[in-house]
């Protein structure tokens, strides 16, 4: 469900329909809002995802929920998330999820699907 009005949007993530993305679920949101420079993303990671990068997104994740052994892998290094923490990921940062987690995902520029690349 999105509301909206001349001055502000309201989007409820639980109507948006789900996406399936190399880790997961994606509900992304504001992708058909051109005034936004970014979109919104919430995302449930189910499995390890494969290792990816972006030539021109960045993306800064904020960990919702997550299992006590979650991580993220960024050029190599592992770091150990939990909830409340946010990592921002320059554009040629390769990068993945490990474990099961929900997050927020703001990518900018807007996602494209075109602009996931795999070693």
């Amino acid at each position: 469900m999105s509301r909206q009005s001349k001055t502000y949007r309201i989007v409820d993530f639980d109507a948006i329909a789900g996406v399936a993305c190399p880790c997961g679920v994606a509900r992304r949101a504001f992708g058909d809002m051109d005034e936004l420079p970014f979109t919104l993303h919430r995302t449930e990671i189910r499995e390890d995802a494969r290792v990816h990068y972006h030539k021109r997104i960045a993306e800064t994740y904020y960990v919702l929920e997550c299992q006590a052994d979650a991580a993220m892998e960024l050029d190599g290094e592992r770091i150990a998330l939990r909830p409340g923490l946010c990592v921002m990921i320059p554009p040629g940062v390769r990068h993945r999820a490990i474990g099961r987690m929900t997050v927020l995902i703001v990518a900018s520029p807007k996602f494209d699907p075109a602009d996931e690349w795999f070693d």
